[in-house]
């Protein structure tokens, strides 16, 4: 409540007191995401006015953790933290959003225990930092990249140990290629399918119906396809005069990418109608910014010379050698798709935007920035790929969709940096290594307690997967307290000790990095906090 001179009130919370409140909300956010870990973990059902009827049944981590606000402020912040650390995890890696809540409550729980009256909780803190960054080196070596067998895999475990989705995906990802984009969208049946294109795929569709010469599926589908990209509006056709003739002429095909006077559409269109030219004219992609990167992209891979508004370019210049060629389009109401000419699919150009493109994605700090970038170096290299997800219910559709897009993106994160042995294994194994630190000689105490922090946090996920597995802690003991064979661990679904990667029991390295690295970041940031100041409640006494 802001008081009349213009400030609100906050209260103030120090020290033990502070801490042990933090310690609560990590808590409590912590027991409600855990139990989704694992092959074994369970649902959640969240009652929220955001999710279809009131109600969500989810298994994702990410929206369990987003759901929860607690009435305690104190709690609440510790609560909006641990988001932040899946939040982060979820836009870099797309999956691993779990294991970054289970790695952050244990570094927490752990450090505040290790760390009461200790005066080098500085030191401490900058040494997990270091630590972290040896253990993130080590996974990097471990790692194998990801071959066409193992997609599956990573596919089934990401989406919930669902076959029929980890096949699809793997799947959709092997018709589009390496670099190609896989986008999740939701069907208007109760089927789950998917659809790729070896091109380009522009969300725009005819700009007049006219246009069509396949009245069947109401497209137009032309072959050998010269292509004109614009983003100068065309308002009189002797701008393009160069142009036209020799398509007309010749009686060649040509497709016009660029914004259009509904005169010159008309004009277009009788002349489609009447004299039977073969040509069509969608409107540019997107806006701003991004309409003028993806008019560049889509000139590079058709080989035709970008016409820009921004750059000064003069329309009136126009030669038909400036025009790109298509093997095919299929334009239809919504969308248009090019087929890419053989000619145009490698050449050094294209290989160097795509290089740039990939240094830009690892830069980018947003979901929905790299996402976009995906999309740009799908245009110019690979193809596209849409995963519709079904339901029978909007309740189980909104689940499934959830798993599918988090598996696709835990495929695509294996594809970009490798895999490693799933179930928390790991970063278990990691833990292992840490603990013959612990007690080394000629090391300062202050490293020492890191060593003990981090070890005890790396050994978090894969024994809360075996506790949601029902496994007791006799039997988690039994595994954990003895030296097993390299990548050898239990395979909980099936109840089975042996190399988990030959297993199919999987975990994306940047999934597993990402979640780590976060997870420290904001464990660091939450130990170093002895203050802590939030706005006023007001109280109500009865």
């Amino acid at each position: 409540m802001e008081h009349p001179g213009g400030y609100s009130p906050k209260d103030l919370h120090f020290g033990a007191n502070a801490q042990h409140k933090l310690v609560s909300g990590i808590s409590k956010i912590a027991e409600a995401v855990k139990s989704t870990l694992g092959p074994c973990g369970n649902t959640v059902l969240i009652e929220s006015p955001q999710h279809t009827h009131g109600i969500t049944v989810t298994k994702d981590g990410v929206t369990v953790a987003k759901s929860i606000s607690l009435i305690d402020p104190v709690e609440n912040l510790a609560v909006r933290m641990m988001k932040e650390a899946a939040d982060k995890t979820a836009a870099s890696a797309g999956d691993g959003t779990t294991t970054a809540i289970v790695l952050t409550e244990s570094l927490v729980r752990n450090g505040f225990e290790l760390l009461q009256k200790r005066n080098d909780t500085t030191d401490v803190l900058r040494d997990m930092v270091e630590i972290t960054k040896e253990v993130v080196k080590n996974l990097k070596k471990r790692s194998k990249p990801l071959t066409k067998k193992k997609m599956v895999d990573v596919a089934t475990i990401s989406s919930n140990n669902d076959t029929i989705i980890g096949q699809i995906i793997a799947q959709t990802y092997d018709k589009v290629g390496k670099n190609g984009l896989v986008t999740v969208e939701k069907s208007q049946t109760s089927d789950t399918t998917y659809e790729t294109t070896d091109g380009l795929k522009i969300d725009r569709g005819y700009s007049s119906p006219l246009f069509i010469n396949n009245h069947k599926k109401d497209e137009c589908i032309l072959d050998d396809v010269f292509v004109l990209v614009s983003d100068a509006e065309i308002n009189n056709l002797l701008s393009i005069e160069k142009v036209l003739k020799p398509i007309i002429a010749d009686g060649k095909k040509l497709l016009i990418v660029a914004p259009c006077s509904q005169n010159v559409i008309n004009t277009l269109a009788a002349n489609v109608m009447k004299n039977n030219m073969k040509l069509c004219a969608i409107t540019p992609p997107s806006f701003g910014y991004k309409q003028h990167e993806l008019m560049q992209d889509l000139a590079l891979s058709v080989g035709a010379t970008y016409f820009s508004e921004k750059t000064g370019d003069d329309l009136s210049i126009i030669n038909f050698t400036d025009l790109g060629k298509a093997k095919k389009i299929i334009v239809s109401k919504d969308q248009t798709i090019l087929l890419k000419d053989k000619e145009q699919q490698e050449t050094e150009k294209i290989t160097q935007r795509v290089s740039e493109l990939w240094e830009a994605h690892k830069s980018t700090p947003t979901k929905p920035e790299k996402e976009f970038i995906l999309q740009r170096i799908a245009s110019l290299t690979g193809g596209v790929g849409v995963i519709y997800v079904g339901g029978n219910t909007d309740l189980e559709q909104k689940e499934l969709f959830d798993r599918v897009d988090d598996a696709v993106c835990a495929v695509r994160s294996a594809l970009e940096e490798g895999i490693l042995p799933g179930g928390g294994l790991a970063l278990y194994d990691e833990g292992l290594l840490l603990d013959t630190f612990i007690y080394k000689k000629n090391i300062p105490d202050s490293k020492s307690i890191a060593y003990a922090i981090l070890a005890e946090a790396l050994k978090s996920p894969m024994k809360q997967i075996f506790s949601n597995a029902g496994y007791n802690d006799q039997k988690i003991n039994d595994f954990c307290d003895f030296e097993h064979p390299f990548n050898e661990g239990i395979n909980v679904k099936e109840d089975h000790k042996g190399n988990l990667i030959e297993m199919g029991v999987i975990d994306p390295l940047k999934v597993t990095k990402q979640a780590l690295q976060n997870a420290v970041s904001v464990a660091v940031t939450i130990l170093s906090t002895n203050a802590i100041v939030t706005m006023a409640r007001e109280i109500t006494t009865k």
